[in-house]
């Protein structure tokens, strides 16, 4: 009874085959079908490296959320050359609620405002990306996934020891809270005051104003190496003393999250204003780089995904299968109208040569009618 039973369900199993195996006596091979399989193969494998350079490429993925997080610091990370001695200009933040921030975590060095030929070429480097970067907004995908490998030459000092220290270079970072406010450059070392905070400008002759600028990094959040921020290569060159320079910032949270880096950070995009200050035309102010910045209420989270396995195999599947399909659909098409067009000309050449047996018979008929008539 267990064999009766195993046979029965080896025959059920059996019927239920849907890939029947033919003969090898009922198969033709044709010099047609090998070029054609021979066509398939070589598309499925081209088809399928290319698949694979697809399995490893990855892409950014972007959220965007309420940014719930009011009590931590802002850092801010600065690296400008201004065109001016150190002893003669004073950098500070004044936030919306006009709390003075220290700016103890600011370096003043006397540097040189001329670049070294190093330094002009980071500079040229620079402007070139972030012109891509405001064409080719995909690039900053790129800078995401990927961190230059070398340090801002910025960041070297001028070989040149005989050139004049006629610029100050502030950078450094600082700690602001999270709500609006102005980081400025202008002259005089700042004081606290009850009011706020007041510069001492009347110490400082007009002459030696000159706010031409070069912002070499700006920033905010931590430092991730690669990221080329807005403002990064910006230079501002100016022929009168009495300049204002401001920049209008919007920053935005941004969490980062890839396969090299996990960080905190944050993006940003800017207006550019400036002016010359004259009092006797109208044009009031005060001289000097002004930074206002606000904070944006969203954040957005950028995630590098890779496409999983499974689906790299069922990709791969679909272009062998689908390649496998079509070109047997294709050469069973070209197959029967070959063969509907070989037959149509076979039937032509058998009618011609029908024809011509007939005129034949004909011809050798009729003498022989002849000749019974005569006689």
């Amino acid at each position: 009874m267990r064999r009766l039973t195993k046979k029965k369900a080896l025959n059920l199993v059996k019927e239920l085959d849907a890939f029947p195996k033919i003969p090898d006596s009922y198969v033709e091979s044709t010099a047609s079908g090998g070029t054609v399989s021979l066509i398939a193969f070589t598309f499925m494998a081209l088809l399928a490296f290319l698949e694979f350079f697809v399995y490893r490429d990855t892409w950014m993925k972007y959220e965007y959320e309420v940014d719930k997080d009011f009590t931590s610091k802002l850092r801010i990370n600065i690296d400008i050359t201004v065109a001016m001695k150190c002893q003669y200009i004073g950098a500070d933040v004044l936030d919306l609620a006009e709390t003075m921030v220290a700016s103890d975590g600011l370096e003043y060095e006397p540097v040189n405002f001329e670049l070294s030929p190093l330094q002009r070429i980071w500079q040229l480097t620079l402007w070139h990306i972030q012109e891509r970067l405001r064409v080719e907004h995909s690039l900053q995908d790129v800078l995401f996934k990927s961190a230059l490998n070398i340090a801002p030459p910025s960041a070297i000092k001028n070989d040149d020891s005989s050139a004049p220290l006629n610029a100050c270079r502030i950078h450094g970072h600082l700690y602001v809270n999270k709500v609006a406010g102005n980081f400025h450059i202008t002259v005089g070392k700042s004081i606290p005051h009850p009011r706020g905070h007041a510069h001492l400008a009347a110490l400082v002759s007009h002459d030696s104003f000159n706010f031409s600028h070069r912002i070499n990094h700006l920033s905010f959040g931590e430092m991730i190496p690669g990221i080329i921020s807005t403002l990064d290569g910006t230079e501002k060159v100016s022929t009168e003393s009495n300049h204002m320079f401001q920049y209008f910032i919007t920053i935005v949270p941004t969490k980062l999250n890839t396969y090299k880096i996990t960080a905190d950070t944050h993006q940003y995009s800017v207006t550019e204003r400036e002016r010359v200050i004259n009092h006797a035309a109208g044009s009031h102010g005060v001289s000097g780089i002004f930074m206002k910045y606000d904070i944006s209420s969203l954040m957005i989270r950028v995630t590098e995904q890779h496409m999983p396995l499974w689906q790299f195999l069922v990709r791969l599947c679909g272009i062998v299968g689908g390649i496998f399909s079509t070109t047997g659909m294709l050469h069973g098409m070209v197959g029967f109208l070959v063969d509907i067009i070989c037959c149509r000309f076979k039937m032509g050449i058998y009618r011609n040569f029908k024809t011509s047996l007939t005129v034949q018979e004909n011809s050798e008929t009729s003498p022989l009618k002849e000749n019974h008539n005569e006689h």
